[in-house]
């Protein structure tokens, strides 16, 4: 059995990657990258590769759980979350990607698509500006506040300062709340209505405000708060 540090540098997965780039690298030798270690009896690379056999090909193995993972020998909890928390990552960065570069917010659930699964399982309540473009095209969004408590009591000023930085025409605002409750409270309705005024006065529109919980949102638009 030979260990990655036995082989040439060149040819060891991390080095290679640096040196190369990833698209250098086969599905196990990134999947090495992530596991970082082998087991007793077999290298970092042979457990890699063994992990692409049995499970056919990379999309299969992403698509496990850390339960799934673990009935591989060799691969204990610690291993099969990584791997699980590195494939979701590569979940979500595509599919803001796609949103992100080609398409333009039509409707809330364009939005809730995206932010749902960044919000669903956070324990505090953050609220974020996301930045469009004059296409309606999201640019860029930022997170303004997080607390366990009136966290959506934010600044115009706070929103506007982002807005204006990234020469935004429209912003959607969006916040979750951790307790489930999708009502907006009424603090959540006077800053909102703040926030649109001062929208008029920068001539930059709130498209919308969305409040999300767990797997479900509510509109400000359809519910006619703004």
């Amino acid at each position: 059995m030979l260990k990655v540090k036995e082989l040439p540098v060149d040819d060891r997965p991390r080095e290679k990657l640096i040196l190369r780039g990833a698209q250098s690298l086969s599905d196990s030798e990134l999947i090495a990258i992530l596991l970082r270690t082998g087991t007793k009896g077999k290298s970092v690379l042979q457990l890699s590769q063994e992990l692409i056999k049995n499970y056919g090909n990379i999309s299969i193995l992403a698509s496990q759980s850390v339960e799934a993972l673990t009935k591989s020998i060799g691969i204990g909890k610690d291993k099969a979350a990584t791997l699980v928390a590195a494939f979701e990552l590569g979940r979500r960065i595509d599919s803001q990607s796609k949103w992100f570069s080609n398409k333009p917010v039509t409707s809330p659930d364009d939005i809730a698509n995206i932010f749902i699964p960044l919000l669903r399982d956070e324990v505090k309540e953050k609220f974020l500006v996301v930045c469009l473009n004059s296409a309606n095209k999201i640019i860029k969004y930022e997170v303004i506040s997080t607390g366990n408590l009136n966290s959506s009591v934010v600044h115009p000023r706070e929103i506007f300062k982002v807005a204006i930085e990234n020469n935004s025409a429209n912003i959607i605002l969006i916040h979750n709340h951790p307790s489930g409750n999708l009502e907006p409270s009424m603090e959540d309705i006077k800053i909102t209505k703040k926030i649109v005024e001062a929208g008029n006065i920068f001539d930059i529109k709130v498209f919308d405000h969305i409040i999300t919980a767990g797997k479900s949102f509510t509109s400000f638009v359809e519910r006619r708060l703004i």
